[in-house]
This record gives structure tokens, sequence and C-alpha cells, in this order.
């Protein structure tokens, strides 16, 4: 049974109805079925996102979309897909590299807020754009939650990107913004007003189905409301947090206990009763040491961690350094303990047009796709040292590293007949745990599935793609990967860290399980196991999710399959890839597809296989060195 969002199978923008499948997957993983759907002009139109401009449209609900169910298109936030955060030495490195797990002394957070171009964009569609080349955000790992930002009064997150972030275990918030005093005087009218619109704001929530909302008055609010904006804060934290499952609404550092508009930079005594009313406080990103210091001291004498403050950092640059000296700013926010607001990292998409790449193609651009893969994977890269990365941790497991777009689309490596180019968030996969930076980069010009696979371009050492807490009780791994060679041969191993059940915080105890193919057979020693692919089928009746039978698969790829068992529980801490070639060699290797699942003694005791492996991990002591 699959515990994922399996893609939406949508409409490519045409003008007739066409049958989509979706299928979707409870928090509890139990799946719901595939359920068939017609996408006419007409429901299409209605599936398209779009903000609420006034009062009297939230109040009313005047939404397009009141009649929907937005559960048959919006996968519930998946909760149990990612355990808790851990600080990585060093994110990409698979050999020597160590945790620091994350407890409420060292606990720090990150909001991140998209705003790229008033937003509303190609990402507004329930259905595919043709223009593969658009922003997609991808580091799904190291966010706790995902603002979707624009400045019109109340924004609701298209369903793409609540779908990619539930999918990663991301809370995602709308907007409440007020740009213009007139509609905030008649929320605070009265407390009954202010109710009204607390009601309106938690529908919204339900209806659509995000978690709540970051609250940013940018107007002076006369002395005779603030009290009704204080209730009208409190009583929105309080319903969304309810009613709203895994319910937030953040505070933006605007107004003052007087209702004047002036940003602290900071939280002190003028802006802290907004930080009582609310769960977080997102500091302007205008701050310096001395506001880092004096909002500690508030924390302090408000009792309350410093990881609901969230200081700001904008992308391009307004007030402190961005863009690729952001790492300056990000590094005094956490050794201050604070969380951090990345506000814009769309910047190294939205930029580009001064490097003369066109930006704005309706059907997406290679150059511009290579230009913005690779400035985003080196940005993140250069700030992830000062963010904690949470771990997969639900199984089966399963990712195609389709990134929500693509030139084409693939099935078990054949490019599907009648399609175009797309870009759809709901149909992201599962994205590695850390920056690729200058180990692989996303392929689009084939794939085993969807729109995309990774290439290696790091052929000397072992690196990580995955950081993972999946726990095997009764000890049997089960492991599977698509791949192909083009241009000639090349090694290909993916390797899993396994590490005693009971001792996950204990580094220095560990196997390595390399999952490749060796002509020996498969071997264990001290600290490193050898895999060979299965020979024959599984006998199973249970559904795996990468086909055993060459003869489904094409395009070039092959499918492997691997099986151990270990002599009691362990953990799968981390899964990663080694890659060989000649050294004159101009092979390149794909990653398609990665398939981990626990596996039944019963079924591994069934599997006739020279090439499965009883490992006496903990009778031989195999994870120390001799």
């Amino acid at each position: 049974m699959i515990s994922f969002l399996h893609f939406l199978r949508v409409a490519h923008c045409e003008l007739h109805a066409r049958p989509v499948h979706i299928r979707l997957d409870s928090t509890r993983k139990k799946m719901h079925g595939l359920r068939r759907f017609y996408i006419t002009p007409s429901l299409a139109a209605q599936l398209e996102a779009e903000p609420i401009k006034d009062n009297r449209q939230l109040w009313e609900f005047q939404v397009r979309s009141r009649d929907i169910d937005w559960r048959h298109y919006v996968q519930p936030l998946d909760a149990s897909v990612r355990s808790e955060a851990v600080y990585l030495d060093r994110q990409v490195d698979f050999v020597g590299s160590h945790r620091r797990r994350v407890n409420e002394e060292n606990r720090r957070e990150l909001l991140v807020c998209h705003d790229m171009m008033g937003n509303y964009l190609e990402d507004r569609h329930f259905h595919s754009s043709e223009k593969f080349d658009d922003y997609r955000f991808l580091h799904w790992s190291a966010v706790d939650y995902f603002c979707y930002f624009s400045h019109e009064y109340v924004t609701i997150p298209p369903c793409g990107w609540i779908n990619a972030g539930h999918r990663h275990g991301v809370p995602v918030l709308g907007t409440f913004i007020v740009e213009a005093a007139g509609r905030l005087d008649e929320v605070l009218a009265t407390r009954t007003s202010a109710d009204r619109t607390v009601e309106a704001l938690t529908r919204l929530c339900q209806h659509f189905g995000f978690e709540g909302w970051l609250v940013n008055v940018e107007v002076e609010v006369p002395a005779t409301n603030m009290a009704n904006l204080y209730y009208f804060l409190r009583q929105l934290t309080d319903v969304t947090e309810s009613r709203v499952p895994h319910g937030r609404v953040f505070w933006y550092d605007s107004v003052l206990e007087d209702g004047k508009l002036q940003w602290q930079n900071e939280l002190n005594a003028r802006n802290a009763e907004f930080f009582r009313r609310s769960h977080a406080t997102l500091i302007n990103y205008a701050w310096d040491e001395g506001h880092l210091r004096r909002s500690a001291q508030q924390a302090e004498r408000e009792k309350a961690s410093l990881k609901r403050i969230f200081m700001g950092l904008d992308v391009f640059g307004r007030s402190r350094k961005g863009g690729f000296q952001s790492l300056e700013s990000m590094r005094l926010i956490a050794e201050g303990g604070f969380s951090a607001g990345i506000f814009a990292p769309a910047w190294s998409f939205e930029t580009l047009n001064r490097f003369g790449y066109n930006i704005k193609s309706a059907q997406g651009d290679d150059q511009v796709n290579d230009a913005f893969l690779a400035r985003n994977e080196a940005w993140w890269a250069r700030i992830w040292p000062t963010l904690a990365t949470h771990s997969y941790r639900s199984l089966p497991f399963y990712t195609d590293f389709c990134v929500g777009s693509g030139k084409a689309t693939f099935e078990r490596g054949v490019q599907a007949a009648r399609n175009s180019a797309f870009f759809n968030l709901n149909r992201q996969s599962l994205q590695p745990s850390v920056p690729l930076d200058r180990n692989a980069v996303h392929n689009f010009a084939t794939a085993y599935s969807g729109g995309s696979c990774l290439t290696v371009i790091n052929y000397e050492r072992a690196f990580r793609l995955f950081v993972t807490d999946f726990e095997l009780l009764r000890g049997v791994l089960l492991l599977a990967y698509a791949f192909k060679n083009q241009g000639g041969e090349a090694d290909l191993d993916v390797v899993a860290r396994v590490t005693p059940w009971q001792a996950n915080s204990q580094d220095d105890q560990f196997l390595d399980v390399f999952c490749g193919d060796y002509p020996g057979g498969p071997v264990v020693t001290s600290r490193r196991c050898y895999l060979c692919p299965l020979e024959d089928r599984l006998p199973l009746k249970q559904h795996l999710q990468l086909p055993q039978n060459p003869r489904a698969v094409g395009g070039g790829w092959q499918v492997r399959y691997y099986l151990a068992k270990f002599d009691g529980p362990v953990r799968v801490q981390d899964i990663g890839i080694k890659s060989q070639r000649r050294q004159d060699s101009k092979a390149d290797t794909h990653l398609g597809a990665i398939y981990v699942n626990e596996f039944s003694i019963e079924a591994y005791a069934a599997v006739q296989s020279s090439s499965k492996l009883d490992v006496p991990v903990y009778a031989e002591n195999f994870w120390k060195d001799p």
C-alpha cells in the first residue's frame, strides 16, 4: 500500500473534457482509492486559485469554488511523513557526516514566505500550464511553515502549493494583509464584526485545506480600534488552533501598541502584546545585532522560547545582505537561537532577467530552467548549515524525483503519447532532503516517471540524498531503484546507512549497505555490506512500486531489487548514491526512482534467491571497525 500522494494525471489545458485520475492518501496512510473526475473548462475555471478583495466577498464566502469539495483535490497534511529535525555537520557528505538532534533548547524553525511578482501566476491553475521552467520550491525538508504571499487582501494558496507542502509534511499558510484602512475599520468596528471575520477566515482554511495565516497590518490603526485588534488576533489564533488541523497564526512586526505603523525590527514592549496573542511573530528584515540582543531580552521577560521569534531575511537584500550573501544574516539568526523567516526565495528565478534570460516565456525555456535550478541549489546549499533538516520516516517510501514540471511526461521510462510540457505542483514528488548542488542535477530530457530524473555529476565520492529515520522493527529491508546509463558504462550503488534501533543518536555505530552489482555475490564486513540485485521476482501479493518484469520498463531504464535481513530491529538513517566511471568516460548515470519498504520475515523466508542476505550485525558487531 502506497503512503504518498500519487501524481495527479491532469488535463493539459485542452478545451474538451478529459479524465483526471487522482489518488489521495490520508495522514493515517489509509488509501482513499483511485477517483475519476472529468475536468471541463468550467470546472477548471472553478478550480483556479483566486484572492479575496474585500470584506463583502470574505464574509459572504463569494469564491467561485464554494461548491467544490476540495477534499477530492487536496491531500491532507501528512504529518507522519517526517520526524524531528536534525542538524547536519556536513549536509551532503555521506561519510563522516554527524547528526545533532534538535531539542527544546536548540530548536530553531523556518518560515518561507513565497512572494514572486505578485503571485497567482502559472501556479494559480489546477490543471497544467506548459511553462515547465517556472519557479518550483524543492527544499521542503528544512521548512516548518510555508506561506503563500501576495498583496491582495486575503491570499488563498493555490492547491498545487498546498499539495506539495502537505506531501512533505509542511503546513501551508495564506496571508491576511491590510494595506487600506477602510477594510480593517470594518473588521474592527465591533467584536461581532471581528468574530465574523475570524469565522470567515477559518472557513477558508477548512474549505481549501490549508493551515492558517500570516497577519500583516500595514496601516495606522486608530487608538479606539486597538482593543478589537487585539481581540481579533487572539480569536483568530484560538479558533485556528482549535478548528483547523495543525492550525497556526503568525503576526508580522508592523503596528505598535498605540496603533502607529512603525516596524521595530525586534520584539520589544511596544509589539509584545501581538506576540502574546499569536503563535509566532515574523520580525521585519531591517534588524541588526542590537535588535537581536533586545529581542532575546524581551523573550526572556515573556518567558517565551526564541523559536517563536522569526527574524526576517529578504533574499532581495533590502536592509540586509541578501542573494548569495544571505549566509551572513542566517548565521547571526542561528547563533542567536532565533527562528528564521525567509522572504522571497524566488529571487533565484525572478532575477534571471538581469542576465538576459526571458523568464516570461509562456512555453518555458531550457536555459531558464537550467539556470534557475543551478542558482537555486547553490543558494540553498550556502545557507543549509544554519538550518535543521527533517528526516523522512514513513514507510513505504517512494519518489521519482519529479519537481512538478517537465518537458514531457514519462511512464516507466517511456515518453507518454500525446503529451506536452507541464508545470503542475500537484505532481511534485518527495524531494531530496539536502541541496544537490555539485553532486547531481535535474534532467528533463529523460525520466523514469513524471517529468525529470537525477543525473549524477559527482563520480568521486558517495553523497547523501535523503535524511531518513525508517524503523525496520522486523529487521528486513527491501530497497529498489530505477536507473540507466547513457554514453558508456558506470557503476551505481544506492547506499543505505543502517544503525541500531535503540542507539540512533550514536553516530559511531552504523553499517553502510551498498546496493549495486557485485559479481562475487553479497558480502558483509565491519561497517560495510554489499548486496546484489535479486535474480527472480518476489513472490508477493502486495503492491510493489517498481515493476520486477524487465519488459515492463522501457527507454533503457533498469530496475534493481535488494533484500537483506538483520538479526534484530534497525533504523535506516541515510540514503545516498555512489557512482563511479573511468576517468576518460563520458557516461551519464541517471537515477529515476527509489523505493524503500519493510519486508515481513515470512515473505523473506519464501524468497528463493542467492542474492538475499542474512546480516548478523548484532551478533558479529558489524557496527564497529575491526
